[in-house]
This record gives C-alpha cells, structure tokens and sequence, in this order.
C-alpha cells in the first residue's frame, strides 16, 4: 500500500468499532511509521476524530504524530486546525496543551502563529484565550504568552 492508501485505511477505520477495524488502524499507523513523510502530516492530523471511543489508539496516532520533526508538526497542525477542528475539537485541545506544556514548543508555535495567515492563526488564538479563560497557571499563562506573542505587531 501507498502513503495515501494507508492514510485512507486510517479514515476508514477511525471509529474502531470492530476488532478488524483496530487491527487495520494500527497496522496501517505501523506501514506509516516505516514512510515518514512531513508532507502527508495535515492528513494525518485530520483522522483524528473525538466520536471514535478507542482513546488509547487515537493516542498511538498523536505520538506518531510527534516522531516529526517539531517545526513540521507545528506547521502542519497549524495548516490543518480550520479542518481539524470541525470533528475533533477535543483532540485539538488535548494538543494544545501538550504545545503549552513544552517549553520549545511553546516558544516555536508563538513564532509561527505571530507569522502565519490570518484565519488560522485567529483560530489559534481563539482556542487559546479559551484556555487562557478556563484552566489555571501554568496553562493559562503559557496561553496568554503564546498570544502575546503571536497578535503582537
């Protein structure tokens, strides 16, 4: 199977309601990890879906996710969250704070918000000043921070 077949396998079986349909999620996750490619990273981060009930293998995809290299996942989560959002705002929330809770990161996705187009970057800064609003220190300073820094002039 090809990148975009295995990406493919990926959708089609996402909400794992079968045995056969977790064995094929995680064997294709597994061929994927044998083709790292960046440039399939939007994709990816766009089977993530908070109506699937098998957390712990939507967590295999996250750290799957993290064997990219930082700037590219930051780049491609950054690319894909107006998409992303639509099904899985939980999971965007879940990797925002795992961004907010890195201190490199952190300081990395401030950067690239403060230089990216305008509707994303508004959408991230939405999802922030949520977070900003809502969770306690250190979450919601390192929220205000990356604002700052990326709505700054």
């Amino acid at each position: 199977m090809n990148v975009t077949q295995l990406i493919e396998t990926l959708n089609a079986n996402k909400f794992m309601r079968s045995d056969e349909e977790v064995m094929s999620f995680e064997y294709a996750l597994a061929e994927l990890a044998l083709h790292l490619n960046s440039e399939y990273l939007p994709e990816l981060y766009l089977v993530l879906d908070d109506r699937c009930k098998q957390h712990e293998v939507m967590y295999g995809l996250i750290h799957f996710l993290e064997s990219f290299e930082l700037k590219d996942q930051l780049q491609a989560f950054i690319d894909s969250i107006d998409r992303m959002i639509v099904n899985a705002k939980e999971w965007t929330m879940i990797l925002i704070y795992g961004i907010l809770n890195q201190d490199l990161a952190r300081n990395l996705y401030s950067q690239m918000l403060h230089s990216t187009d305008s509707q994303n970057r508004n959408l991230c800064t939405h999802l922030l000043r949520e977070i900003a609003a809502h969770e306690s220190p250190p979450l919601s300073t390192h929220a205000e921070s990356v604002i700052s820094i990326a709505t700054a002039n």
